[in-house]
């Protein structure tokens, strides 16, 4: 998931196609249904993206009671609005009259706080939850950015990897080599420095046992002199999210599918390839380009059908892009990596989205 920012941002505005009284306002390469007239490309406003919690007086003044999803009706999601993908608001919200709103984009100014938006956390099920300790060895995950949020993260041309993202739970486990130790934490926890207690009714840890993780990451640190081996895998099947990809979370055919792998040798953190560490040890996600960069043959491999299962079960969430060689990006101000998320992924019907 990525992180939560309110900007003010300079729009490109373009007709609607499909309805004379609604354009469509350009952020990056997102774009939200307007009401006509009410912007001139140029213009700054104030972008809200999705998994935005909105407080209630702000939906109210937007005009978006009962309008928003989630039980409060107060979230910003994906929609189609006469057939035009809209993704986050658009808006001048009262409270930032006074604001100069172009200087705040040229600034960066995040107004979240000022607004009382806050990021929408998925909820947890009792599977995915568990007794939690303080684990300071933990390599924890990071946030990825939405690459039509920030196109600007990769150079066209540059050599990249585009790997599938898939529809689970994220799975955190850090290898301690000193101590021959292992910590398992979901992204939620990792983030706060916690890990899960050993259980084996835990989801993340049936996933651990079942495929040896352990073992594989206690072979790497070995031949790379590490002295902690992270190693991040998606847990998928039925009972974890709505898309299963033919596995079955909640028996021993559980699917878990490594996507990156971190190593801290003499004291530096680097990120690695999980094809070239792991692969042939433990089961990575399926990787579907590697050339130069361009946004749109990663926006087209981002829909389509699901390569997991083998069998095209059902849509694909989307892609994990990332350079070829690994290094930093000054756009988001750490590892240039980033998503691309289907558009028939987030309008779907009935879909699920825990931690």
């Amino acid at each position: 998931m990525s992180t939560l920012r309110v900007t003010a941002e300079l729009l490109t505005v373009h007709d609607h196609p499909n309805a004379d009284a609604l354009e469509l306002a350009q952020v990056g390469l997102y774009r939200a249904v307007v009401a006509k007239g009410a912007y001139r490309t140029g213009e700054a406003a104030v972008y809200i993206p999705e998994q935005a919690v909105l407080p209630a007086g702000l939906v109210e003044e937007l005009g978006l009671t009962g309008r928003l999803a989630g039980k409060a009706s107060n979230r910003v999601k994906a929609v189609r609005l006469r057939g035009e993908l809209s993704q986050g608001l658009v808006c001048r919200p009262r409270a930032l009259a006074d604001v100069d709103l172009a200087r705040a984009a040229a600034e960066g100014t995040d107004f979240a706080e000022a607004l009382g938006i806050t990021k929408w956390v998925p909820p947890v099920p009792t599977t995915m939850n568990g007794d939690v300790e303080a684990a300071p060895g933990l390599l924890p995950w990071v946030d990825i950015e939405n690459i039509q949020r920030y196109p600007g993260i990769f150079e066209p041309g540059e050599p990249v990897v585009l790997t599938e993202k898939l529809h689970g739970t994220a799975c955190l486990m850090t290898y301690v080599a000193g101590e021959d130790r292992v910590h398992v934490s979901s992204k939620g926890y990792g983030a706060k420095g916690l890990a899960l207690a050993e259980d084996p009714r835990n989801l993340y840890w049936r996933a651990i046992r079942a495929y040896d993780v352990p073992a594989a990451a206690a072979d790497l640190a070995a031949r790379l002199g590490a002295s902690r081996i992270g190693v991040f895998g998606e847990v998928y099947g039925a009972g974890v999210q709505d898309l299963a990809y033919g596995a079955d979370g909640r028996s021993r055919e559980l699917g878990y599918a490594v996507f990156d792998v971190a190593a801290e040798v003499d004291g530096q953190v680097r990120w690695l390839d999980p094809a070239g560490t792991v692969e042939g040890a433990l089961p990575l996600v399926p990787r579907l380009y590697s050339g130069p960069y361009d946004i749109a043959k990663v926006l087209e491999l981002a829909t389509g059908r699901e390569t997991v299962s083998g069998r095209e079960l059902h849509l694909r969430e989307g892609v994990v892009v990332r350079p070829a060689t690994e290094r930093y990006s000054p756009v988001v101000g750490g590892r240039a990596i980033a998503k691309a998320v289907s558009p028939a992924y987030l309008t779907r019907k009935g879909g699920t989205e825990y931690e």
